[in-house]
């Protein structure tokens, strides 16, 4: 390993920027003759619009124009589209009403932008917003997910009981079956709280129309530029593919919520033209609590099947999900392919049945947020497997261990193949670091102490990298999931990588250009990478779902195969050698059994001054590109222990000890792991104990800001011991297997199993505040005082 290749700690040479302040984001955009963009939003929840009066607001200072849902029909701008279709269990397809940009005839949420006010100036646009009159016919909101199939009251006027789709995985004959022959079954229901994204850098976009080539160009801050070109003009009727150009610069986080095609950055594009002056809105923090897409939000019940020896025979689950006002790009796969399909967790289940309603409510729009429905599967798996071990009297480790699977390629009931894992060594590293024989001591110690003393497990897999294409397809996914690259050897060595991948946090910058320092053997400062703008890359599936490193460097390393097919070639006439005697080791291409040789820089001049071979059978230049597309899901796994302490007087709980051993395959940069693992543990302990979006009855959201949104700090958590076991993927050409949800993924059903372990019963729910553990340990003194 060299001191920058695969495998090496290398720094992050972005950060360099990041935090000197000379990060370039959206928002830094500012485009000659700009106007700004001001979203007049609804209040209400639900309501019929019955008239929009903009005369006053027209006639304020700096005003330019006051446009709405009407205005878009007019101009032929399609609703944001859903792009994966699921059926029902009867076949029929699911049920999705068009989401329009700005309003048409009815809100459904409170946040729903109703009109767009463009002005000079955003103070001259906002004031002007309150001068545009809607009169409004308040509605009664569907807000409780529980009844909202009971409600008399419709979200939308067409999808009855107000559900999407009704959705089942699984042999439900074999898995009714199981449970009548169990020795014992465990029966659980939770809820997985609708969180809010919170991403440091929020939305903004930059539209601008150029009459003379009658060409569009947005920068936005999204995950997925291509995708969002492809939204626009597909499915929007925006622009044309070829006029419409989205650029998509330093991005500061992301978690899924940046995914998606946002009726705002569609406006700006769409008012860019109608205005003719570069159009500009960048989202408050406030406007993003009602706005961006929020997260999970499941209620779910769930039984677990176990015969006489505590092997488990069966799992049945069904669960209601909460799609918010409308559908959004990837909602409907979020609760469906992306959760049930985890549902065997690292275990050998013989059979498991899932039912999923998917259901329309009053409130801001939910999907994918980091992890994706794979953090609501662990969580449903790990509680059942602590809950169960708990009631048949078995150390939870010593039961996980009992039900792993053991043989890959493993087929689960639910769809998956896992195709490799040691299940046991990262439970057993895991036990080791978090010195679990000891915790009885340090319990007993706790005691002493007036505290509550818990440890709680959970041992994740997720599926990451999603694929193949084909397969995807098949399930309802409505674009392909591979990747792309393209290697550029310039005349001098140095290499440009143009990726699909977007790189919003991630250190792409970095892992990448290791990987081709690595495979060429030349300066890591030599390779540069370049990403999101849709004019340079030729296409891209963007990231999401730890799907850069698995898919999005697979498809570089395939062009540098080719790359260095070609070297070779050109090499051997620049050697006067036989093609099949040079070989490439070390940046240097070698005559076998021979001192000759040429460095990797003379052969790529050698490439472009094409003096010395025959450009009739070799093309002058030294560039390649390629599409990947993975031959399966990657599948990372792994142990995380949590061990907490409780005040029972107070509530207050504090995590004094986390251990985190996961199987992520092949580490390009440790340190960048390391560091994506912390991020996501932070955000499942922020899911656990601290966030939990709420709502009044009336659709208001009562968390709409960070005075009463507890996200997580650094003193909410304790130092992180990190470690990993590997087992290469032998999906993809690299061993990559992905690393960027699994703290997400694991840590709520370690913090709650801890909590509940520490409480001596399972009865409470996510968020954990202090409050409620207070309460639950209230509940904890009574019962040992009754007994």
């Amino acid at each position: 390993m060299s001191a920058t290749g695969i495998g090496a700690r290398v720094k992050r040479v972005e950060d360099k920027r990041f935090i000197t302040g000379k990060g370039h984001y959206t928002d830094d955009v500012n485009r000659p003759g700009q106007v700004h963009a001001y979203f007049l939003r609804s209040p209400h929840a639900h309501a019929t619009i019955r008239s929009i009066d903009a005369k006053a607001a027209l006639e304020m200072p700096g005003v330019l124009a006051v446009l709405t849902g009407t205005d878009l029909a007019a101009d032929g701008i399609g609703p944001l589209p859903c792009g994966w279709m699921i059926h029902s269990k009867d076949g029929s397809p699911m049920k999705t009403p068009g989401h329009p940009c700005l309003a048409q005839g009815k809100v459904r949420y409170v946040g729903d932008p109703v009109a767009v006010i463009i002005a000079e100036t955003v103070r001259q646009a906002r004031d002007a917003a309150e001068a545009v009159s809607v009169d409004y016919e308040v509605l009664p909101a569907v807000v409780d997910l529980a009844t909202a199939q009971s409600s008399g009251t419709l979200v939308h006027d067409d999808v009855p009981r107000n559900t999407a789709f009704e959705w089942e995985i699984g042999d439900k004959a074999a898995t009714e079956a199981a449970f009548r022959k169990a020795h014992h079954i465990t029966t659980i229901e939770l809820v997985n709280n609708r969180l809010v994204p919170n991403a440091m850098e929020p939305r903004a976009a930059v539209g601008e129309y150029d009459p003379g080539s009658d060409h569009y160009t947005l920068w936005t801050t999204s995950q997925n530029p291509h995708v969002a070109r492809l939204v626009m003009s597909a499915f929007l009727n925006v622009a044309p593919e070829h006029k419409l150009r989205v650029i998509a610069p330093d991005v500061g986080g992301g978690f899924g919520s940046k995914i998606y095609v946002y009726p705002e950055e569609t406006v700006c594009t769409w008012a860019s033209k109608k205005v003719g002056r570069p159009v500009k809105w960048t989202c408050d923090r406030t406007e993003a609590f009602l706005s961006d897409a929020h997260g999970r939000d499941h209620i779910t019940r769930a039984e677990l099947a176990t015969d006489d020896r505590g092997r488990i025979l069966g799992m049945r689950v069904k669960t209601l999900a909460n799609v918010g006002g409308y559908m959004n790009l990837f909602a409907s796969s979020v609760p469906t392919y992306l959760y049930a399909t985890l549902l065997s967790g690292q275990y050998d289940i013989p059979t498991i049945y899932c039912e999923v309603d998917t259901v329309y409510t009053n409130t801001t729009p939910v999907d994918a947020y980091r992890g994706a429905g794979r953090p609501e599967a662990t969580f449903v798996v790990e509680r059942l497997m602590e809950v169960t071990a708990r009631e048949i009297g078995v150390d939870p480790a010593t039961f996980r261990k009992r039900n792993f699977i053991r043989k890959f390629p493993h087929q689960t009931p639910v769809i998956m193949a896992y195709d490799i894992g040691d299940y046991h060594a990262s439970l057993s590293k895991a036990l080791e670091l978090a010195d679990y024989k000891g915790f009885g001591k340090r319990k007993r110690e706790a005691a002493r102490r007036g505290k509550l003393r818990g440890i709680g497990f959970s041992t994740y897999i997720e599926a990451c990298g999603i694929a193949p294409s084909q397969a995807v397809g098949s399930l309802g996914g409505g674009v392909g999931l591979w990747e792309s690259a393209e290697v550029r050897v310039n005349p001098v060595g140095t290499v440009e990588i143009l990726t699909g991948s977007h790189s919003h946090g991630q250190g792409h910058e970095t892992t990448f250009a290791q990987l081709v320092a690595d495979r060429l053997g030349i300066p890591f400062e030599n390779v540069s990478i370049v990403h999101g703008d849709t004019d340079k890359v030729q296409f891209g599936m963007g990231t999401y779902g730890s799907r850069s490193g698995a898919v999005g460097m697979s498809a570089i390393s395939k062009a540098l195969d080719k790359v260095i097919a070609k070297a070779k070639k050109i090499a051997a006439h620049l050697l006067e050698a036989s093609e099949a005697d040079v070989e490439f080791r070390n940046g240097n291409f070698v005559v076998s059994g021979t001192d000759k040789s040429i460095d990797w820089t003379s052969v790529a001049l050698g490439a472009y001054v094409a003096h010395k071979f025959p450009t009739s059978e070799i093309e002058p230049g030294l560039k390649e590109g390629a599409f990947y597309d993975p031959t399966n899901f990657t599948f990372p796994a792994g142990c995380h222990i949590c061990e907490i302490e409780v005040d029972p007087d107070t509530g207050a709980s504090e995590i004094v000890s986390w251990v985190a051993v996961d199987d992520f395959g092949t580490v390009i940069n440790p340190m960048i792991v390391e560091g994506q693992v912390h991020g996501g543990i932070a955000q499942g302990i922020g899911q656990a104990l601290l966030e939990g979006a709420r709502y009044d009855e009336s659709g208001q959201l009562l968390t709409g800001s960070f005075m009463d949104y507890t996200m997580p700090r650094a003193d909410n958590l304790p130092s992180f011991k990190v470690d990993t076991t590997v087992t290469p993927c032998p999906s993809n050409p690299l061993g990559i297997k992905g690393c960027g949800e699994a703290g997400a993924i694991a840590a709520p059903a370690a913090v709650i199993n801890a909590l509940t372990d520490a409480l001596g019963h399972e009865d409470i729910a996510m968020p954990a505040t202090p409050q409620a553990i207070w309460q639950a340990a209230q509940k904890s003194v009574r019962r040992a005082a009754a007994e």
